[in-house]
């Protein structure tokens, strides 16, 4: 059964959805899902670009705390998280050059409830908040289900996405606007912002009376430019809000542990009581994410050299396909490419039902699924390069020959 649409119902019947649960989208990450699983019953291979997530190992340390857990009864945690994990993540950030306190993180289930949580602290319904589009499908999704609105400003993709102009992030800002958030470095589209793009996003908060919402995930994923914290802004101060995840760099996605940091101490006495209303975070999973916090720098280093490998790789390929345009990403690991086609929607999911090369096909992520503005992102795919560099390898010759038999190529 597909919920990508909503029941039919009689208008005023008292069985009808809610207007946030109709207008929440369908993943553009996921909602192909059905049609992959229908080729892989063909016998095609399926090479999945479409979603970020990792194939490196997981630690072992993680699954070896998992194994020691011994407690004969696996009880509720205290709802800010646990003791063990707010004082590695502490220290964690410390080591980063970050001076945060275990009082100043919530701990939340997944870096999507971190953003839940901030969007219901700092928003009633019918706020907004400013972001740069191409943006993370997930933003919209959540801030609908709560009732705020995003005002997206378009970043260039001739130019790799960088911050929108100071001027355009200021016309998207009204009297209902509470916040601006980022993502550096950034899914979808791999931008790290500068020192002076960061100070400028502080500066609006400063003269407009915003919060930030800085969606740090992926910062261990940098290969030329330095990571760039909202922490390290103290004039930021009570505005910062710090939003992070274990999932990807330490490749723990079922895990869902993340975090929200603050040095408000109303937003995190409402954090809390957020959490509180979800009781707690998972007990045994925080435990061992725990043991994560402790991994040395050779291990951060080690993981951006083979990203920036299969990066370097994936560009020098897509480079080869006539009519694919896109900017080589600065970090996470994804790619925004515009390619030579009619519609993305119908291009990815032609990928999956009708076409083969080989006996392999290539799942992405449709790109007007990063979007809010009506008809951007048509011509535009997501691309995780998370395969190992000799499949990735092979997923570039299958897209290629796709791009060249495809009907609707431009």
């Amino acid at each position: 059964m597909s919920f990508s649409t909503p029941p039919k119902t009689r208008p005023g019947s008292l069985l009808s959805l809610s207007r946030r649960a109709i207008g929440v989208p369908p993943s553009p990450i996921r909602k192909l899902v059905d049609d992959a699983t229908a080729a892989k019953k063909r016998g095609t291979k399926v090479y999945h670009l479409n979603i970020g997530q990792p194939d490196v190992p997981t630690p072992p340390q993680f699954f070896e705390a998992l194994r020691n857990f011994k407690e004969p009864v696996l009880a509720y945690g205290h709802s800010k998280g646990h003791t063990d994990l707010l004082e590695a993540w502490s220290g964690y950030y410390a080591r980063k050059g970050l001076d945060v306190l275990p009082s100043q993180i919530q701990i939340t289930v997944g870096g999507s409830e971190a953003l839940w949580f901030a969007l219901i602290l700092i928003c009633d319904p019918g706020d907004n908040v400013v972001v740069s589009e191409p943006f993370y499908t997930n933003y919209f999704s959540l801030a609908m289900a709560v009732g705020v609105q995003l005002h997206p400003v378009a970043a260039d993709p001739a130019l790799g996405y960088p911050l929108p102009s100071r001027r355009d992030l200021e016309a998207a800002i009204d009297d209902r606007t509470k916040g601006i958030m980022i993502c550096s470095p950034n899914n979808p589209t791999g931008t790290v912002l500068t020192r002076d793009e960061m100070a400028t996003v502080v500066q609006i908060a400063e003269e407009h009376d915003l919060f930030i919402l800085s969606d740090e995930v992926y910062r261990e994923f940098c290969y030329e430019d330095t990571h760039i914290s909202i922490w390290q802004y103290p004039q930021a101060g009570d505005r910062a809000i710090l939003l992070d995840s274990v999932s990807k760099r330490f490749s723990a996605c079922g895990a869902r542990i993340g975090a929200l940091i603050s040095r408000n101490t109303s937003i995190m006495d409402g954090a809390l009581r957020l959490g509180q209303a979800r009781l707690c975070t998972a007990t045994v999973e925080q435990i061992a994410s725990a043991k994560l916090m402790d991994l040395d720098e050779d291990y951060y280093a080690a993981l951006a050299l083979e990203y920036k490998g299969r990066r370097d790789l994936m560009c020098r390929r897509l480079a080869e396909i006539p009519g694919v345009r896109f900017e080589k990403p600065a970090g996470a690991f994804y790619l925004m490419a515009t390619l030579p086609i009619d519609d993305s929607d119908r291009f990815c999911r032609w990928m999956l039902t009708d076409f083969a090369h080989a006996g392999q096909t290539v799942m992405m992520a449709p790109g007007s699924g990063f979007y809010a503005t009506p008809g951007r992102g048509a011509s535009e795919v997501r691309i995780a390069y998370v395969l190992e560099q000799p499949e990735l390898d092979k997923a570039m010759t299958v897209l290629g020959a796709g791009l060249a038999a495809y009907p609707g190529r431009r």
